[in-house]
């Protein structure tokens, strides 16, 4: 009698076991991440592995985030593939948009923002989730993140850029946005591709020189193939950054653990991310100075010159966004305050 209750029993169990299971699994929500840097890229190991980390910790478990080893769609897709749910969660670079959905981003994109990445994250956040609401230029995501990278540098192989003049017929790689229309007024040809697109061209001799940062110089191994690197205070440009979750998945979580995933985004992952950039750039210019790659200042008449073309777009760009009831000039001043950059 006792082997056909406990066998029984055990029948019992196995049949509800898949419904346990199923259960379970429910109980937890599976994200998926589509990161397009290189897997190795500092930004990807320091601060986007990381939080999907503390995602998971933050909600006992109950949200995870897969990041994926290689990207569900081309880099400029990003933002499009977050609305359309093709990833949960994705990142990029707001000028990778070609239409003018993130105009109020720009403010992170001109020239002398910021020398470091971590006050630079912090006060784009600041101004632009907040004083420009980035929140309704989202529109179809749940934001979660803003950054910039380091100043932004113009490197080429060609000559020394000491004047505005030296920049003609030179055919320079930018990441869209400000710098293109900024580099293409200064007499350079502007040619705009995605980070990964950079090696082949440049190593081909496509293209005589690219705007990026000092750590993409050795993320994208393009240390023998660059001879003379311009830096400007605050950088001659930078680039912004978003990390998006599509609205209608954000919106199956419960509110303990929205709010717990909050806690660790916004100015809190722009320290991190910032971080991440900081200590990259900080080991690349070792590598660069060991390549023999020259790093120097551009002449004051040089920065007088880009002072002067950036006044104009920052006044255009201003103007746009009074429309529709902004004050970029002020929201300008206060990123400059935060990040400590004199204009």
């Amino acid at each position: 009698m006792f082997f056909k209750k406990t066998a029984a029993a055990f029948a019992l169990a196995g049949m509800l076991a898949p419904f346990a299971l199923s259960s379970s699994a429910s109980a937890e929500t599976r994200l998926v991440l589509s990161s397009w840097l290189p897997p190795k890229h500092p930004i990807v190991v320091n601060a986007i592995k990381p939080w999907a980390k503390q995602v998971k910790e933050v909600t006992d478990g109950r949200v995870s985030v897969r990041v994926l080893a290689k990207p569900a769609g081309a880099p400029p897709a990003h933002y499009d593939m977050a609305v359309d749910g093709i990833a949960d969660i994705t990142y990029g670079l707001h000028s990778f948009t070609k239409d003018n959905r993130f105009e109020r981003s720009r403010i992170g994109q001109f020239s002398f923002i910021g020398d470091d990445a971590v006050s630079g994250s912090k006060a784009f956040w600041t101004v632009y989730a907040g004083d420009l609401e980035a929140q309704k230029e989202h529109e179809g995501t749940k934001l979660l993140g803003l950054f910039v990278h380091g100043p932004g540098v113009l490197h080429n192989n060609v000559r020394k850029i000491e004047q505005p003049s030296d920049l003609e017929g030179l055919k320079i790689r930018v990441p869209g946005g400000y710098i293109a229309d900024l580099m293409g007024d200064m007499g350079s040809n502007s040619i705009f591709m995605s980070s990964g697109e950079v090696y082949e061209k440049l190593s081909r001799g496509i293209i005589d020189g690219v705007t990026f940062t000092y750590e993409a110089l050795t993320a994208f191994k393009l240390l023998d193939h660059v001879k003379y690197s311009m830096k400007v205070p605050g950088g001659i440009y930078n680039t912004t950054w978003f990390l998006v979750m599509n609205d209608d998945k954000w919106g199956e979580l419960s509110p303990e653990d929205q709010a717990a995933i909050e806690a660790i985004s916004g100015e809190a992952f722009a320290e991190m991310v910032g971080q991440a950039w900081n200590d990259a750039d900080a080991k690349a210019i070792e590598e660069i100075n060991a390549a023999g790659i020259e790093i120097y200042d551009a002449p004051e008449g040089m920065v007088t010159a880009i002072r002067e073309k950036a006044a104009g777009y920052e006044a255009a760009w201003a103007e746009a966004v009074s429309e529709d009831g902004y004050d970029g000039a002020a929201a300008l001043t206060k990123m400059r305050e935060m990040t400590g950059v004199a204009q």
